[in-house]
């Protein structure tokens, strides 16, 4: 991404805090949504123990066609502004590809989690040339063993592992600047390996490492998977490790206030005073496959469909409204990626670190 387009996102996420601010203090609702994510598909060819997407029995997604729609709808309502796809897998998704060339042409930044099982070298010269803002790759553990169980897919981490080489081998042929952050989902399986990831992270030559915590959305994250408290004492010494670690500028891009609070996730407690009130209904802009746009996928309503609605008449509609005012009021802790940056001084932070860790 270039300084005049990260200069472009830099405007819009200031006049967006400035919108929450006066919606939070007034009502006045001079909100417009500066953080997009989409689920491009459900497909997937892993069996995440953590995941429901590969168990449905019935698939509904948009074609690419809508999806350049849907996008070019956004880009009238908000001007420039930078998405991340995600799936499922989206590289399983016909035309996926073609579709961040696609972006890359109507300058709008994308970015992309994948599982790594698709970044071919073909596939890797693609993504690059694309000239995406990030590249996420979810993996588990350091080591094959704890990251396939995890991810119900024997053989995948020597497939993402060489995927990885394969992108940052293409990144580096092209002359390429962009991050590719290692993702974990952060459980009782695999936390303990979470410094020994920041290791692995640099030697196989990506960028930074974001552990997040797991959500309870299977029943084998209750009854396998989840953090229990006798466990707890020995997650918070993992979490102070990794913030010395950070501290001495090892590239772990959770920002560390983020890090703390990773075991009152695992707690079940509300969100701090000091975090509230929650701004994710005044900036996000959720896509499901089927067109859905929610301001909150914990648990909010759908606020109408990129498929007969535009960006701007859903994000204005009485039903944004009302769910607006529903999330300015809820007080879950919530640690993905988009809530972690709460303030403006927070985005610019993260804007560092991502600048920093582009690689190339």
């Amino acid at each position: 991404m270039d300084l005049q387009r990260l200069s472009s996102l830099a405007w819009n996420h200031a006049l967006s805090s400035f919108g929450e601010e006066v919606y939070l203090k007034t009502g006045l609702d001079l909100t417009k949504p500066v953080s997009f994510s989409a689920l491009v598909n459900e497909r997937c060819n892993a069996k995440c123990l953590y995941c429901d997407y590969w168990r449905l029995k019935e698939y509904n997604e948009m074609s690419i066609d809508e999806w350049k729609r849907a996008l070019l709808s956004i880009k009238d309502f908000v001007g420039n502004y930078s998405i991340s796809f995600s799936g499922g897998e989206p590289f399983i998704k016909v035309g996926f590809m073609d579709l961040l060339l696609w972006c890359a042409e109507n300058n709008i930044s994308s970015g992309v989690t994948t599982n790594g099982s698709a970044l071919t070298l073909r596939n890797a010269e693609k993504v690059v040339a694309a000239r995406p803002f990030n590249v996420n790759v979810s993996v588990d553990a350091p080591i094959a063993e704890v990251h396939d169980y995890l991810r119900g897919s024997p053989g995948l981490f020597d497939r993402l592992s060489a995927g990885i080489r394969n992108l940052v081998q293409e990144r580096e042929r092209q002359g390429a600047k962009f991050p590719i952050i290692i993702k974990p989902t952060v459980n009782a399986k695999n936390f303990r390996y979470l410094p020994e990831m920041v290791d692995w992270t640099k030697k196989i030559g990506a960028s930074c490492v974001y552990p997040q915590p797991m959500n309870k959305w299977t029943q084998e994250t209750t009854d396998d998977l989840w953090i229990e408290e006798r466990d707890l004492p020995e997650l918070e010494n993992v979490i102070d490790h990794l913030v010395e670690m950070a501290g001495s500028g090892e590239p772990i891009l959770t920002p560390p206030k983020i890090l703390k609070l990773i075991p009152d996730h695992f707690r079940e407690k509300k969100a701090p005073r000091d975090t509230l009130p929650c701004r994710v209904g005044a900036r996000n802009f959720f896509i499901r496959p089927t067109g859905s746009v929610e301001l909150c996928h914990h648990g909010f309503a759908s606020v109408g469909n990129l498929r007969d609605q535009s960006a701007r008449d859903i994000w204005y509609g009485q039903k944004a409204q009302e769910v607006r005012r529903q999330t300015v009021q809820c007080e879950q802790l919530c640690l993905v990626t988009c809530l972690s940056q709460k303030t403006l001084k927070d985005k610019f932070t993260m804007g560092k670190r991502l600048l920093r860790s582009r690689g190339g």
